[in-house]
């Protein structure tokens, strides 16, 4: 296997403490902040290191390409863009700190996903729909690196689906900007203007989400190993779980538990140097 490390700041006396312990055979510079180590091993000390030092780390398999895959499923809120949106639209409204708590109650895994979308919905009733273009304008940034990745996956002929448990408002636009190929989210009712409280069709919870992306490979005639999917809460589970290569970005522990890959420190870019 080969190590990848990365950081935003690497020492190179890390580098040689880590090419030790794992045993490596050579130190490959990737890009100022990502280096591969040559037929390491894994050993109980790299994971505490890498974590003392601010570093990610991952075992890959050597010679694995970006273009042996032909799909990536990314989740929206906290992993494409930097905020929760939803969250986002509740503080247009004055109740971001309830919002907020269910939000991440959901993304931890503790309340099921649909009902804890539907109590949110219920608290922006009454809201003015203009408040989504201002959120939109104003709030959602994408995340460090996202637009390198993006470019590069495209690159290799990679299809990309956004898939969100939050407002198709949002999804559709960034799928219009970024020139995605796929994105599905949630359909709010809106009546004269303002919220009502209500969703429309049926929520974006983990299962739906797997399922969209285990759907769009047989549309596409793909294995499941020629799949990636990001995310970073409890409502992407199912969806990493349905991919051949899954990553924890900036994840809650539920999600770094059972992905692939981990990363913690650097921006999404960071996923293009897993591969070769």
């Amino acid at each position: 296997m080969n190590l990848i490390i990365q950081g935003l700041e690497i020492e190179t006396s890390d580098l040689v403490k880590l090419k030790k312990f794992s045993g490596a055979k050579r130190i490959v510079k990737i890009t100022d902040q990502a280096f591969r180590l040559i037929d390491a091993s894994q050993q109980h000390e790299i994971p505490e290191f890498c974590s003392s030092a601010k570093l990610d780390f991952s075992f890959v398999k050597p010679l694995l390409r970006l273009a042996d895959f032909g799909l990536v499923a990314i989740d929206m809120d906290s992993t494409l863009v930097n905020a929760e949106s939803i969250d986002e639209v509740a503080d247009m409204h004055g109740i971001k700190s309830q919002v907020a708590k269910i939000t991440a109650s959901a993304m931890r895994g503790e309340i099921e996903f649909s009902e804890g979308f539907r109590q949110r919905v219920t608290l922006l009733k009454g809201l003015n729909q203009g408040v989504l273009e201002k959120v939109y304008d104003e709030r959602i940034k994408l995340n460090s690196g996202a637009e390198r990745m993006l470019r590069e996956m495209k690159l290799m002929g990679i299809k990309i689906i956004l898939i969100s448990g939050g407002f198709s408002f949002f999804t559709d636009r960034l799928k219009k900007k970024l020139g995605l190929d796929y994105a599905f989210a949630n359909r709010i009712e809106i009546a004269n203007g303002k919220f009502t409280g209500k969703v429309l069709g049926e929520i974006i919870d983990a299962q739906k989400k797997s399922e969209i992306l285990r759907n769009i490979c047989k549309e596409l005639n793909l294995r499941k190993n020629q799949s990636i999917a990001i995310g970073d809460g409890a409502n992407d589970l199912q969806m990493l779980a349905e991919a051949g290569v899954s990553i924890a970005y900036h994840a809650k522990p539920i999600i770094q538990r059972n992905a692939t890959h981990i990363i913690n420190y650097v921006g999404l870019d960071g996923i293009i140097n897993l591969f070769e």
